[in-house]
Parts: C-alpha cells; sequence; structure tokens
C-alpha cells in the first residue's frame, strides 16, 4: 500500500490530535481529523491564561522529572520530538516564540490564537479533512481496528489514533469519551482526578483576599503526619473559595486525597527573608510610623489588600498606634508573615483541572510507537494516556511528542 492511498483517522482537534493530523499528512498519508467542536484548539485557546505556553525550553532530564505520572513511558517520545523541535516547528511555521522565567515558551504575541492559526494553515496546507462530529464507536476486525463509526456513518481507515483528551474543561470538548472508545478495544482506564488544580481551603478570611496575586511566596504543604510532600516558590492567587495559581497547582498534583485527606498549606510571605532579617524591617517599619495605626503602618511590606488580614491573624488590634506595640504582638505577626497557614478541605471539581491524573493505562501501550498493544492499527496521543506532568509547558509537549511519535509510527 502507497502512502498515498493509506488513509489515517485522527479523534480529537487539540495539541496532540494537531500535531498527529500533520505530522501524517506531511508525509503523504490522507487525513481524516475529527472534533466534536466547530473549530480545532478549543482547550489551546485557554492555555496559559491565553497566551499558550507551548513548551519549556529545557533538557530531557528536567523534562522527565517535571512528569508526575509515568516519566519513563515517555523517553522515546520525547526523544523522538524534543521541546527544541516543537520551538523549531511552531517557529518555521510562522510562529515567533520567546522564552521567560522558569523556561516557560510562548508566542512574542502572547496569543494562543497563533497557535491555533498556525495549525489551521497546516491542516489546508496538506489538505486534512476536518469532519465536525461525534465518533461513536471502533470499528474493530480481527483484533485491529478498521475504522469508526459516527451517529450517521462509517469510516473505514488503516489505523486511528485517540487524541480526546481528558475530562478537564470539558466545555472545550474533553468530556472522557476517549476512554470510552479505549475501552472498546480491551483498554484498562485509570482512576481518573483532577490534576494541577486549585485548592478550596476552610478559612473564610480567603474570600476576603479573592482576585488578590502574591508573587516570589514560598509554599510548604505538608500531611497529616506533619511531614512536608511538597515545596516550591513562584506566584499564587486568593479567591473566594480558597487558592490557586501556578505554585498551587504544582502542589495540587502532588497531594494524594485518597492516602491523606488532612494537608496543610503553609505560606512564607517573605522567603528572600530570614526571621531576623523580618524582625529587622518590621521593627523599622514601625519606628517609621511610631505615631500611626499599625494597619496604616504596613504599606512597604504588604500589599494593600493583605493587610487587614494579616493583622487581624496575629491577634494585634487594628488601630493600636505602632509606639504600643508588644514584643509578643511583634513576633506574633512575623509568625503569620513567615508561616501564613491554610488548611486543606477539597479540590476544585475536575472540570477546573488543567489536566486529567491517569487514563489509558501506560502498560497497554508501546512506548516506542504510541500503538496499542491490544489493538492492531489503534494508537493514542496526549493527555488520554494516563500521563501527566506539572504546569510550565510540560504538558503541551507530552501533547506534541506523543503526537508526533504516533505519526512517524504509522
Amino acid at each position: 500500500m502507497t502512502q498515498a492511498s493509506k488513509t489515517v483517522i485522527v479523534i480529537g482537534a487539540g495539541a496532540s490530535g494537531c500535531m498527529t493530523a500533520v505530522t501524517l499528512a506531511q508525509r503523504g498519508i490522507k487525513v481524516l481529523l475529527f472534533d466534536r467542536n466547530p473549530k480545532i484548539g478549543r482547550k489551546l485557546l485557554i492555555t496559559g491564561k491565553g497566551r499558550c505556553n507551548v513548551t519549556n525550553n529545557c533538557d530531557t532530564d528536567t523534562l522527565i522529572s517535571s512528569v508526575i505520572s509515568n516519566s519513563r513511558f515517555l523517553y522515546s517520545a520525547f526523544a523522538a520530538f524534543s521541546p527544541q523541535d516543537t520551538m523549531s516547528f511552531f517557529e518555521s511555521n510562522g510562529v515567533p516564540l520567546k522564552t521567560e522565567r522558569g523556561q516557560r515558551v510562548f508566542p512574542v504575541s502572547d496569543k494562543s490564537m497563533d497557535i491555533i492559526d498556525c495549525f489551521f494553515r497546516l491542516i489546508r496546507k496538506y489538505h486534512i479533512q476536518l469532519i465536525n462530529g461525534d465518533v461513536t464507536d471502533l470499528v474493530i476486525e480481527q483484533g485491529a481496528v478498521t475504522g469508526v463509526k459516527t451517529e450517521n456513518n462509517t469510516y473505514n481507515s488503516d489505523a486511528v489514533v485517540i487524541c480526546c483528551g481528558g475530562c478537564s474543561y470539558p466545555q472545550t470538548g474533553s468530556t472522557g469519551y476517549g476512554y470510552v472508545l479505549a475501552k472498546q478495544a480491551g483498554h484498562t482506564v485509570t482512576d481518573i482526578k483532577p490534576s494541577l488544580v486549585p485548592i478550596v481551603v476552610n478559612e473564610k478570611w480567603c474570600s476576603q483576599l479573592q482576585g488578590l496575586s502574591l508573587k516570589n511566596i514560598s509554599l510548604k504543604i505538608l500531611n497529616d503526619k506533619n511531614k512536608p510532600v511538597f515545596s516550591d516558590f513562584g506566584e499564587m492567587m486568593f479567591t473566594h473559595f480558597g487558592v490557586t495559581g501556578p505554585v498551587i497547582l504544582s502542589a495540587s498534583a502532588h497531594m494524594n486525597t485518597k492516602k491523606c485527606s488532612e494537608y496543610i498549606i503553609v505560606i512564607d510571605l517573605k522567603p528572600a527573608l530570614s526571621i531576623d532579617q523580618l524582625d529587622k524591617r518590621l521593627r523599622k517599619d514601625i519606628e517609621k510610623n511610631i505615631n500611626r495605626d499599625i494597619i496604616n503602618s504596613l504599606s512597604e511590606l504588604l500589599p494593600k489588600k493583605l493587610i487587614p488580614t494579616v493583622i487581624e491573624l496575629s491577634g494585634i488590634p487594628p488601630h493600636i498606634k505602632c509606639n504600643e506595640i508588644t514584643k509578643a504582638q511583634r513576633l506574633s505577626l512575623l509568625a503569620i508573615l513567615k508561616n501564613l497557614t491554610l488548611t486543606f478541605k477539597e479540590f476544585r471539581p475536575i472540570d477546573e483541572a488543567v489536566v486529567t491524573s491517569g487514563g489509558v493505562c501506560v502498560k497497554e501501550i508501546n512506548p516506542k510507537t504510541m500503538e496499542s498493544k491490544l489493538c492492531k492499527g489503534l494508537y493514542f496521543a496526549g493527555e488520554v494516556i494516563d500521563v501527566d506532568a506539572y504546569t510550565g509547558g510540560f504538558n503541551l509537549q507530552i501533547a506534541f511528542s506523543t503526537g508526533y511519535l504516533a505519526g512517524i509510527s504509522i
């Protein structure tokens, strides 16, 4: 069979699906790209707060260490298509990129639409057939996939690639139907749970700080045995229900609620200063504002919105004069600044998670090709597989690498 007479069906026009389809079409294979949305890349549009953090400009060791689940499974995929390959792919196709803090890579324009437009141009250039509709069933004959069914039609193909995503952000089309298709071929789907998800806390005062972002804070998560399970430095934000932001999302990936339901979140508001250095700084601010209320004396130390909450938690009367502050009160304030504590209640729903943890069992997929070990001609790519990583462009890199590997393997 010649390449030109070979037909491959790709299910899902997200990051992994688009990369798979383009990789195949560039090699002369006829591609039918199915998606339940009328437009491609719905989830890509909202990644990186609409800026699309396409990858992380790091080496393979960093990439592997940033994968939370089943990192060894991805060695071949990352070797086939690295972060540098991702950057070259987009830049050679008209999307200039830039590297920011933490080696995160974004379009120079800060517009995720540029990434989607890039894929759309390539889809048109290589005559990939976009089909808007739901794939309801795989057609499997004698242990091999031979096509798919929709509500109204059957489509024949030489291979099928499932790139439907997970369960996060279902409004983008990731509703978990890829798992249903995988099970039709006999695959095991591991427990599905949210990863990189905002956290609901018990403390009601968080709602008073809704919308407040804190940069350069240090965060530590303690389990019920008071042992740290995660620590990091970065940015977070308060919400009406609790906390979110990059460092919080990364922390959530380390919190296993089946093993431990009682987690403590400890925030160091001034990690660059030791307790003694911070004490000197605090005494300096107090002396500078000796005749003012304490609540009006910390604007150089903390964001204005945070001051009333910190004062209240320290137990200091908000309108006490600075010259009346006792040593015990000052030490209480220091303790809050270095150990602002929250208690975990629950995760937000999976439809608010950045990615899904769990998916098609990697033991049933050939890591060197992304082909099913159970059904000939069936391949997987992206979030539908039981692999997930931290924030920072790593999850999109998984999508691009596995999509590319599936494409070249076919």
